[in-house]
């Protein structure tokens, strides 16, 4: 049995590695493409205002990238230096789509960021345009196949467990590939990277304008941003609502907790606007509801029930049950493979297996068989994410999701009507809103992921099971070296980009002639 603290420091690492790291995602996500279409224009039109502007946003871009990079390389090593249960149990399908993404999306970003940074006096136009879209698409193709792995550790399909080998292993891979939380899950986070650029990039075109410098190119930057914000954020709220959609028939028990929702009301249920979760009492200390709302909201529907959490915990103890009958003849065909009584009885409860393990953390001589109702009971609980963590960092999303459209809606009107330069408070509001969608990343990241708990694939493998055995020390002190180590990765990219964005784009031509758009290089 693993020690808690270790496998919550364990925890805690990853964590805190991948909420850096998702400091630089988006952003290189969606600067890719926006640099993508400033430089079609200009590839179309060949003036000299389009070509200063995809030079400079592309340096930021640059900075952001390498910074990302170097971020992200230390979440795949992870995997087996702190989760090795995990990894030998899911590994011949978490491995395949992060083997893709290395193949198919990190060679080819690799490859041709060089031409994009350096390519501009040695390509042609639009040699230098198709570098450019090969950049944001080998960015895009790498969130792709990264978020293929966590959709299946979301909702596991294509794969099946091998009671004689103890491992899962691939059964469909268009299964995997092409799951409803995997394309969700991709089109929105790929659309919340758009909108964190497109917020980027008003707010330093704000800045300008409002010091008077460089006002042609931010002028038309912040219209460019304006016209994509608005297209982004609109999407990135309807796919929001597809992924919860998708995630709540996958998961009801983070539906649930998302909501706050306690008991399984007749519908249409209220939506709670704010609550205060009391998880020990399993109910709300306090709510603002809005009668109707919930249901149609979350289904889809008028007539089909939300599952309450106490609903759930109750029919999870018969799982639970269920799931120690597999363990314990899971147990028997470890030692006898042959036994067609003990394989026919894990075949009967092969489904609830997950939750045989979930409980197996509270027999204290490690016979499952042994626990007794209160142990059962407790297992059913822990069946619950953290519910205020999750309702609550869900309300932050959506209301940040919400506050950035109405803001791009305002600075579309402005930027058309041509009269954003001369207002001064929107002028000065823009660039404070440039963190604003960098949280409401990270707190689409902490509900996705604090909502599977306590599962690390769910309703298969439990979190607690799924570490490596290091101690706590090395692990306090890896924890300490990687947070110190990733906050000067941070300093060091809004220092690099501060200094970018104070010097500016080169005044008037740019500093290499364009070549013609047929020329060879």
């Amino acid at each position: 049995m693993l020690d808690p603290d270790m496998v919550l420091l364990s925890r805690w690492q990853f964590a805190v590695t991948a909420l850096y790291h998702f400091l630089f995602v988006p952003l290189t996500l969606g600067l890719g493409f926006l640099l993508a279409a400033i430089e079609t224009v200009y590839v179309l039109g060949g003036r000299a205002i389009h070509r200063r502007m995809a030079e400079f946003w592309g340096k930021l871009f640059l900075v952001n990238f390498a910074l990302g990079v170097a971020t992200g390389l230390t979440l795949e090593f992870e995997f087996g230096t702190n989760w090795s249960f995990y990894s030998g149990f899911v590994g011949d399908i978490f491995g395949a789509p992060l083997a893709l993404e290395a193949l198919m999306a990190f060679f080819l970003e690799s490859t041709f960021v060089g031409l994009m940074a350096f390519g501009w006096q040695r390509l042609s136009r639009m040699q230098h345009l198709v570098v450019t879209y090969l950049v944001a698409l080998g960015a895009n193709l790498s969130a792709l196949w990264i978020l293929v792995a966590n959709a299946f550790m979301q909702d596991p399909l294509g794969a099946r467990f091998n009671p004689l080998t103890m491992r899962m292993e691939l059964a469909s891979l268009p299964a995997l590939l092409f799951s409803a939380e995997a394309q969700a899950k991709f089109v929105h986070t790929s659309l919340a990277g758009y909108v964190t650029a497109a917020v980027f990039m008003a707010g330093i075109s704000a800045w300008y304008m409002l010091r008077r410098r460089h006002l042609e190119l931010a002028r038309r930057s912040f219209r460019v941003a304006a016209l994509f914000g608005l297209l982004s954020t609109a999407g990135v709220i309807t796919l929001g609502d597809a992924l919860g959609y998708t995630g709540g028939h996958a998961q009801p028990a983070k539906l649930a907790a998302m909501e706050a929702a306690w008991r399984t009301e007749p519908p249409p249920a209220p939506f709670n606007v704010a609550a205060w979760p009391d998880q020990a009492r399993m109910r709300n200390r306090f709510e603002l509801r809005i009668p109707y709302v919930l249901t149609p909201l979350v289904t889809h529907t008028l007539t089909l029930p939300v599952a309450g959490a106490r609903d759930l915990v109750r029919a999870n103890e018969q799982r639970v049950r269920n799931g120690l009958q597999a363990l314990a003849a899971l147990r028997e065909l470890a030692a006898r493979p042959a036994d067609a009584r003990a394989r026919a009885a894990f075949e009967a409860h092969r489904g609830d297996l997950g939750f045989g393990l979930l409980a197996w953390r509270y027999a204290r001589d490690a016979d499952p068989r042994r626990l007794g109702d209160a142990q059962i009971r407790q297992a059913a609980r822990d069946s619950l994410p953290d519910v205020f963590a999750v309702f609550w960092s869900f309300r932050l999303m959506v209301l940040s999701g919400l506050v950035l459209l109405a803001y791009f809606v305002l600075a579309l009107v402005l930027t058309l009507r041509d009269e954003v330069q001369h207002r001064r408070w929107f002028l000065r509001m823009s660039p404070c809103m440039i963190p604003l969608p960098f949280a409401a990343c990270e707190f689409g990241w902490l509900t996705a992921e604090l909502g599977r708990q306590p599962w690390t694939v769910y309703e298969l493998l439990p979190t607690w099971m799924s570490a490596s055995g290091h101690t706590r020390g090395e692990l306090a002190w890896s924890l300490a070296v990687f947070a110190a180590l990733y906050t000067v990765f941070l300093a060091v990219d809004i220092g690099l980009q501060w200094r970018i964005v104070r010097r500016g784009p080169p005044a008037g031509e740019p500093s290499t002639p364009a070549r013609a758009a047929g020329a060879t290089g």
